[in-house]
């Protein structure tokens, strides 16, 4: 009978980014408008600020992710190719390394230099970007695939809380903006949590607890230039 385990580091590179998108989507959406609204702006200026954060949020996302993946995508092609250029001048001298790798990981001698030898035979070059450098397929970078993911889910999350203020009158809209928000970030903690295999309770809770954080001191920032004004 086979068994097969289903593994989640596949999804490190698009959850990170999901689940940062959404998470500054939410907290900084409705933080925003919270700190609007209690300056004692209008409901109009109010849905106004949040438009206006949702799109500069957005692209702020994207252009954070694509350059910062890019910067690490710039590194793993640098090493690559200094591991290549390594390859093709010193063969031996890199075969060598390699064993001395698995040796540490466990093997005797004479099979790590065995195994050095069939994984070189078959790819020198991706055998030392996995197990030298610790670049592989799965997790390498991936900077459009980030920045679509964060520029999305960020949409999505900022226009949770502003879908709540534009339907709410302006007598509730801050605490029901903030329990909402809080309810939506909650969730996403959870589900993120279940996604990447961790307990739920906890991805949940200091999801919450930091943009319960972000509303609160917002709000008291709002109230206090509000009443200045």
């Amino acid at each position: 009978m086979s068994h097969h385990e289903i593994h989640r580091s596949h999804r490190v590179g698009w959850l990170r980014a999901a689940v940062l998108g959404a998470n500054d989507g939410i907290v900084s959406t409705a933080s925003l408008i919270i700190g609007v609204a209690a300056a004692s702006a209008s409901h109009q200026s109010i849905i106004l600020a949040g438009v206006a954060g949702l799109v500069a949020g957005a692209m702020s996302m994207a252009a954070g992710e694509y350059v910062s993946v890019s910067s690490q995508a710039d590194t793993e092609q640098a090493d690559l190719a200094l591991e290549r250029r390594s390859l093709d001048q010193d063969y031996e001298s890199e075969q060598d390394e390699l064993a001395l790798i698995y040796e540490g990981r466990g093997l005797e001698p004479a099979l790590a230099k065995q195994v050095a030898e069939k994984l070189m035979a078959h790819d020198a070059l991706a055998a030392h970007a996995r197990d030298e450098i610790g670049i592989s397929e799965t997790l390498g970078a991936r900077p459009v695939q980030a920045a679509v993911f964060s520029a999305g889910t960020f949409t999505l999350g900022a226009a949770l809380p502003l879908l709540v203020a534009w339907i709410t009158p302006d007598s509730g809209l801050i605490p029901l903006v903030a329990v909402s928000s809080l309810l939506f970030l909650a969730s996403l903690g959870g589900l993120a949590a279940q996604t990447g295999g961790a307990a739920i309770t906890v991805g949940a809770f200091r999801v919450a607890f930091w943009g319960a954080l972000a509303m609160a001191l917002t709000a008291g920032v709002g109230r206090l230039f509000g009443v200045v004004a």
